[in-house]
């Protein structure tokens, strides 16, 4: 089942930053976690609806860990490549 949370939130960050990408031509760092809540936020929805994660809460705390994390882990590597 953990991987079933991983392909959704990849699915709609995916889908998420291309529509952001067409529209907006760089997003200032500051609105990254905003960006990262909302995803995690879509992506507990579909899995709390779609019957993956039969309760609402605990999927919304584990789509906004897996996202935050996600998150901290991009900006780790940043900061070791010196960027």
């Amino acid at each position: 089942m953990e991987i079933t949370y991983v392909l959704i939130i990849t699915l709609v960050a995916y889908v998420l930053g291309s529509i952001t990408k067409i529209f907006i031509a760089t997003i200032p760092n500051k609105y990254i976690p905003l960006q990262n809540v909302i995803i995690g936020i879509i992506s507990a929805f579909i899995c709390y609806f779609t019957k993956i994660e039969p309760n609402l809460l605990q999927s919304i705390v584990l789509c906004l860990v897996a996202t935050m994390g996600a998150g901290g882990i991009a900006d780790l590597t940043k900061i070791n490549k010196g960027e």
